[in-house]
């Protein structure tokens, strides 16, 4: 931009002006200023004569200015000439000077400003900084700040005619309180409507009105014509006049103030949803209601019975059965939320409700996450049909109440926040159906809850019937005799009022003169017709139709502030708070002290350990056990095999031996015995062997089990969980089942083996005669230790150990000793004893003076002929273990026979295949069921509390709970104390 005020210009300009005047001065280009140079190039070039160079700089600095100029006119006899450039002259002086002006104001305004700035941050710097007092106006304020439509607001204000038309009329007050004036004046007493009058003389001698002068003439002049146009009318039809009128001027200002406060709450409803939404980006805060709740469950998790030491306050509602407690609790929670009866008892344990304010009327159990809409009917139902159930399972087996809390939080907008705790209605007695001791329990969970020197005790007095039928009232003075935390209520008002035949009886109730009980305050509520599907809006209508239309309120025996359901609520929510900051610090100090003795105990008792409470142990015990059922994945194969071949052939020997081989042995037939060993073998196999099978891999599966449960024992292992894992262990082999289909696919593979007769190779044969003779020297050991027994003992042994042979053993030796002879003739004696025979050793005993039964002597028979057939048996199982080359050829002729060394190799086998299945089910299928089981034992008992408490004792456990809960008792009072702190 150019310049066109410089000083440069302006020489330029006159070395142009100079030069057309004749004075001619030779300036180089270059040193012209640039606005004379563009003058100079535009112009130098021009070929007309009529418009020079200078003329046409005049024009172009004259429009550059801008300003309006009229040209003067020009001298006569001139020609104009010398005039134009005169003219040209002074326009370009006079636009320097005024473009001089303009930068001067533009750098003064630029001084200005920036000094002024300097001097505003001067100052904030020395403002204090009010940062910290932010909280001082909630958030929404600013948010609402920005969103009321102050137009609204203005149409929802009321017209000053409406308020003028609310006010009374000044001339007929006027005019009553000259009557009434000059009644006081005559000494007319009235009663009770002289002292009502009298208090509205008094209240408008405070208002500052003139008094009536009794000199005003023409005021009397006027009295006495409106007198004499109209009768006059009577003393009480003036007062009731004027009661009336203060009453609908009452009940006007209350209604103006209810719709006002109707349109609050739904304002606030309308910040709190934003305010839900996550409008504000701050972090989410618990009320303060909601953290005195968790300090007041807390509490009564902590210890059931109510401690002396819980002395925090909470509203107790008590009352007698029927008196409308519920109903009262309802319109506080402004829902109908309690189970209904009609006439039987419906509340069986104590109910604690948490009322706090929010943007949604829900209510939600605490040990629960599903929130109950209260504005839709089916949601009440159910949360109905749930604390029922609830009170119900509370209550065991017997018994008809409980001392087991209910915890339900209500929140709604325009809700009082206070914490209630409703309790079973006092009966006076037990009817049909009840336990014995139900009156009592009663009593006894009422006192605990008035015992608390904090506890605002909310007694219900039903107002429809004698109040000489009370129970509860001296229940109440016997807990609170001064009256200091009680708040009377009287209830059905309606029909109290309709069925008295005097209500100065419900006047003398209300003022605490009918009862010996004191009470802070006195309340009157109406709860509804009494039907059950009444809806609380409707209830509310009918209170406040009822409380306008009810002579109590128009001859002064109650007053406003003495009813409706929400006046009480006010009132309890006040004395609530109230209660709260005086004593929750002193709570709190109390505490803490018991925290510090429990601290220092366990120091001394347990230095070394840490401090973990039942359900941490039982955690701890948790893992422990899953980690010794999986080591039961960990067994080896062989090991596995190795147990269940041992522990199945010590199952099923007895009846291998016994039933199968020495029946088919003793036959002395090689074809009689293959016969005999395969039909017996076919009836095992289908009837027991399975299922011995079976039997024994579950007690091998049990016993090592519980052999790794006690090895793990063994390594510093807490001995305060054996009694948990004996009931764990115990628990799960119940409850596992064994898969059936495994016992048909086992008896198929244990038939199989059992077909089998080929044996391969001479390893094998080795191993059976091995298994065989093992197992005969076993039985061979048995039964000499039966015949020593029968017998008694031997000659070494009388003489040795001084003892003797009774009677029947010496019978049973010299009966041995006669069969020995008879085995001894007839070495290849069969098994059975012919009668002729037993009849010969009978006659050779009693030629020896030995009385013998013949019973006895086939049982002494048995077991020497087992023996003797035992060792025979050995004695050819050492023949056959060079018998392997004779059978591989299947040489039938041959005199060595070894039947039983093939029974015996099949018996082996199917005990090698039985032990690879049962092991192959154990590791695959059973092993991981176990676990499965185990794990659901540990989810039980770590559900059932009684389960843990019972499993898990000790005093180092109860002292790690109550450190634990005293400890988040107090951390909960100090936040909740803060908070308080904050609020106020």
């Amino acid at each position: 931009m150019l310049r066109v005020g410089d000083k440069a210009a302006c020489m330029a300009c006159r070395n142009l002006v100079s030069t057309n005047m004749g004075v001619r001065f030779r300036v180089p280009l270059q040193k012209l200023h640039p606005l004379s140079r563009a003058i100079h190039h535009r112009y130098s070039g021009n070929s007309n004569p009529q418009r020079p160079p200078h003329r046409a700089a005049a024009r172009y600095f004259t429009s550059m200015s801008r300003l309006p100029m009229r040209p003067p006119k020009p001298p006569p006899g001139s020609g104009g000439r010398g005039h134009q450039q005169q003219r040209n002259f002074w326009a370009i002086r006079l636009a320097a000077r005024l473009l001089k002006l303009r930068y001067i104001l533009l750098g003064s305004a630029v001084g200005g400003g920036y000094t002024a700035k300097k001097t505003y941050e001067e100052w904030k710097d020395m403002l204090p900084d009010f940062s910290e007092y932010n909280w001082v106006i909630p958030d929404f304020v600013w948010e609402l700040s920005n969103q009321i439509d102050l137009d609204k607001l203005t149409k929802a204000l009321p017209e000053i005619e409406e308020i003028v038309k609310l006010l009374p009329d000044f001339d007929k007050i006027g005019e009553n309180f000259s009557f009434l004036k000059s009644l006081l004046s005559s000494g007319v007493s009235l009663g009770s409507e002289v002292k009502g009058a009298s208090g509205l003389h008094l209240l408008l001698e405070t208002t500052g009105d003139p008094p009536l002068k009794a000199t005003d003439s023409s005021a009397a002049a006027k009295q006495d014509a409106s007198d004499k146009q109209y009768k006059k009318p009577s003393d009480k039809e003036k007062f009731d006049q004027l009661q009336e009128e203060l009453l609908r001027t009452q009940l006007k200002y209350q209604r103006m103030l209810e719709r006002l406060e109707k349109e609050n709450k739904e304002l606030r409803k309308v910040v709190l949803q934003k305010d839900d939404k996550g409008i504000h980006q701050r972090k989410v805060k618990k009320s303060l209601i909601d953290l005195y709740s968790e300090v007041l469950d807390i509490l009564s998790d902590y210890d059931a019975n109510y401690n002396t030491q819980d002395h925090l306050p909470r509203v107790v509602v008590v009352g007698d059965q029927s008196a409308g407690k519920t109903s009262v609790l309802e319109m506080i929670a402004q829902a109908r939320i309690f189970p209904r009866g009609s006439g039987e008892m419906m509340t069986r344990s104590p109910v604690k409700v948490t009322l706090s304010e929010g943007p949604h009327h829900v209510a939600m159990f605490k040990d629960s996450g599903r929130e109950f809409d209260l504005t839709k009917e089916e949601d009440l139902a159910a949360l109905r049909h749930e604390i029922e159930l609830r009170m119900r399972k509370s209550v065991k087996a017997g018994q008809t109440v409980s001392c087991e809390t209910i915890s339900l939080s209500v929140k709604g907008p325009g809700i009082q926040r206070m914490v209630l705790v409703d309790l079973p209605g006092v009966i006076s007695t037990v009817t049909a159906g009840m336990a014995a001791d139900t009156k009592d329990t009663i009593f006894s969970i009422s006192r605990a809850y008035m015992q608390n020197p904090n506890a605002i005790i909310l007694c219900i007095q039903d107002g429809s019937v004698d109040a000489e039928r009370s129970i509860v009232t001296d229940l109440v003075s016997q807990m609170d005799p001064q009256g200091k935390r009680t708040i009377f209520v009287l209830t059905k008002v309606d029909l109290a009022e309709k069925n008295l035949a005097s209500p100065n009886r419900i006047q003398q109730i209300v003022e605490g003169k009918l009862f010996p009980m004191k009470a802070l305050g006195y309340f009157a509520v109406v709860t509804g017709k009494g039907s059950s599907g009444e809806s609380i809006d409707s209830i509310k209508d009918y209170e406040e139709d009822f409380f306008q239309n009810s002579r109590l309120l128009k001859d002064g025996m109650l007053k406003a502030h003495q009813v409706t359901t929400k006046n009480l609520s006010l009132a309890v929510s006040d004395c609530f708070w109230k209660m709260v900051r005086e004593s929750v610090e002193q709570q709190a100090d109390v505490f803490k002290a018991s925290r510090f003795n429990l601290e220092t105990e366990w120091k001394n008792n347990y230095p070394r350990l840490r401090e973990l409470d039942r359900n941490e142990l039982f955690e701890k015990a948790k893992n422990e056990i899953l980690d010794e059922v999986i080591s039961l994945s960990q067994v080896t194969p062989q090991h596995w095999e190795a147990i269940l071949q041992k522990k199945m052939w010590e199952r099923v020997s007895t009846h291998v031996i016994e039933n199968i081989y020495l029946p088919a042995a003793q036959t002395m037939d090689s074809g009689t015995f293959n016969t005999t060993v395969d039909i017996k073998l076919k009836q095992w196999t289908d009837k027991q062997l399975p299922y011995k099978a079976l039997e024994v891999a579950w007690e091998t599966l049990q016993e090592e089990f519980a052999r790794f449960m006690a090895e793990y024992k063994g390594k510093d292992q807490d001995d305060i969980f054996d009694k948990l894992k004996e009931a764990v262990k115990d628990e799960s082999i119940k409850r596992h089942k064994w898969n059936e289909r495994a016992m048909d696919s086992l008896r198929v593979i244990q038939h199989n083996a059992l077909e089998d007769r080929s044996i391969t190779d001479k390893p094998q044969w080795d191993a059976a005669i091995m298994f065989m003779e093992e197992t005969l020297h076993s039985r061979l050991k048995d039964t000499d230790s039966v015949i020593r027994d029968m017998v008694g003992p031997g000659w070494t042994q009388r003489w040795m150990n001084w003892t003797s042979r009774t009677p029947d053993q010496h019978v049973r030796n010299e009966t041995k000793n006669e069969l020995e002879r008879l085995l001894k003739l007839h070495d290849e004696h069969t098994a059975y004893l012919a009668n002729d025979e037993v009849t010969t050793v009978r006659k050779n005993l009693e030629a020896r003076s030995v009385e013998v039964d013949p019973v006895l002597i086939k049982d002494t028979w048995h077991q020497l002929y087992r023996r003797h057939f035992l060792q025979k048996a050995l004695s050819h199982c050492n023949l056959c273990k060079r018998g392997f080359y004779y059978y591989q050829r299947h040489f039938v002729d041959s005199e060595l026979e070894c039947n039983d060394v093939v029974l015996f190799w099949r018996i082996q086998r199917m005990l090698v295949i039985t032990g690879n299945t049962l092991r192959q089910q154990l590791t695959n299928t059973e092993v991981r069921r176990l676990e499965k089981n185990v794990k659901e034992v540990l989810e039980d008992f770590g559900e059932d509390q009684e389960k843990k408490t019972h499993l898990i004792t000790g005093r180092r456990v109860q002292l790690a709970e109550d450190l634990k809960k005293v400890r988040e008792i107090q951390e909960k009072l100090e936040a909740f104390i803060e908070a308080l702190h904050k609020e106020k």
